[in-house]
């Protein structure tokens, strides 16, 4: 699997436009996949802040991802706005009997592939050596378009987890 993704994303976004990642619990199918694009993408082409439309862009990534970036600079996004989107999401969730919303599971690049492991093993994922201080992981807090760009997929050790697993810390000295 290629981890590139950095090409889809809009070059005329603003570098600070808010971004929103959803990781699901499990990857979309091809054919899923394709129909949350098209979701996604009438959803950015018609998306409004109190009736002024919002430059914003929606994507899956990695079959596995759903991405929301508006891009501030020209309309803000209100808190009506953002609720439009989160009631997609939940609707995408419901259609395709996907998780969306669990901050417990984290995703790492594993063997080549996305491994989902709940934060509660990560622990136990280190000891088993199934990552390590250098897997990359997908960072899903990161706010902006500069940070899905730079910090989005990054070395474990390098993220705010490493400073919760206390067998990371031993590991990387």
């Amino acid at each position: 699997m290629n981890i590139s993704f950095q090409d889809i994303i809009p070059q005329d976004f603003n570098q600070n436009s808010h971004v929103w990642i959803y990781q699901a619990n499990r990857p979309f199918t091809p054919q899923e996949t394709s129909v949350v694009k098209k979701y996604l993408e009438e959803f950015a082409s018609g998306w409004t802040s109190h009736g002024v439309p919002v430059k914003g862009f929606a994507t899956v990534l990695f079959n596995q991802f759903i991405l929301f970036m508006a891009d501030e600079t020209a309309t803000g996004v209100s808190g009506c706005s953002t609720d439009s989107s989160v009631r997609l999401v939940k609707s995408i969730e419901k259609e395709f009997l996907v998780s969306l919303f669990d901050r417990q599971i984290l995703a790492f690049f594993v063997g080549g592939e996305i491994k989902l492991i709940p934060l509660g093993q990560v622990n136990v994922a280190l000891d088993e050596k199934i990552i390590d201080a250098d897997t990359l992981y997908f960072n899903n807090t990161i706010l902006t378009k500069e940070e899905l760009l730079s910090g989005w997929i990054i070395q474990l050790k390098d993220s705010w987890l490493a400073r919760r697993i206390e067998n990371l810390h031993r590991s990387l000295h």
